[in-house]
């Protein structure tokens, strides 16, 4: 009789698991980072919807975009019982400096109360995501590492990593190097470490890997976009001309401890778009 119901049982099991692939799939699936950014359009729709969306893609690991006292528009309660409803863990998030634009929760305007509020969910990363282009000045560059290095002293004491996200532009000269480098070596390594883009990168016509070679240790963060052929446009990880198993195989070096899919714009659907590029990660299986 026992072992009856035990053959029942797992052919009832079984059978839910078939009329339910995707929940199967979903099990198997390797947990995966997206920068949300990318669904901006949905997340503005549908909040709590998108992110059981993504769950369900495998994209369990965010980095997300907007704090500005709050959580699109949610306390940090309110945000935290959302997230543990979908089965989704923001990992890091994206804050503007506030030099040119005054905002709250940049790093110049209610710092220490984003601070608080990304302990409060459990966030590991706090990022400069984006220097205006009225900020892209000499003068800002110059006073940039100081406030960088303010900024990850006070996420430091809260046990978060302060970093800075990169574009195309950092790769301008100022002085007798260029802004990145300027800010990598005008910064305290344990304070700010550096989120590499590797589409900006590559768009600006530097080499990742030389990076992670000159700046060993520097770089545990990085979004994962590709660059299409010809265009030079972002397009879908896989689809375009970026060797990530060169740049993966440096992970090491760079001290890559999380990486992010971002793909700011798709000629498409973005949904379709993020599903080709988990499928070519999944397929490469990249650590």
């Amino acid at each position: 009789m026992q072992r009856r119901r035990f053959l029942e049982l797992t052919a009832l099991t079984a059978a839910s698991l078939s009329a339910f692939p995707t929940m199967a799939e979903a099990f198997k699936r390797k947990s995966l980072g997206l920068q949300l950014y990318t669904v901006r359009e949905a997340v503005a729709k549908d909040l709590e919807g998108t992110l059981h969306r993504l769950a369900a893609m495998g994209y369990t690991k965010l980095e997300i975009y907007g704090y500005n006292g709050s959580f699109f528009g949610k306390t940090a309660a309110e945000f935290n019982t959302i997230l543990k409803n979908a089965g989704i863990k923001v990992v890091s998030s994206h804050h503007l400096s506030g030099l040119g634009m005054k905002m709250k929760g940049s790093l110049t305007d209610g710092w220490d109360k984003a601070v608080e509020d990304l302990h409060a969910i459990g966030a590991k990363y706090m990022a400069c995501a984006y220097m205006m282009p009225n900020e892209r000045t000499a003068d800002n560059y110059h006073a940039l590492p100081d406030l960088l290095n303010k900024s990850g002293e006070k996420s430091k004491a809260a046990g978060i990593q302060f970093a800075y996200h990169n574009h195309d532009f950092e790769f301008e000269k100022l002085d007798d190097t260029l802004v990145y480098d300027y800010l990598i070596n005008k910064t305290d390594a344990n304070l700010v470490k550096m989120e590499m883009d590797l589409y900006w990168i590559s768009k600006a016509g530097h080499d990742p890997v030389a990076y992670f070679d000159k700046y060993p240790g520097r770089f545990p963060l990085w979004h994962v976009k590709d660059m299409a052929a010809g265009s030079g446009d972002i397009t879908e990880v896989g689809h375009g001309t970026i060797d990530f198993d060169r740049i993966f195989a440096a992970r090491k070096k760079a001290g890559l401890e999380q990486w992010f899919v971002e793909q700011d714009v798709s000629k498409g659907d973005i949904f379709e778009s993020i599903t080709a590029s988990r499928a070519y990660l999944e397929k490469k299986g990249y650590k």
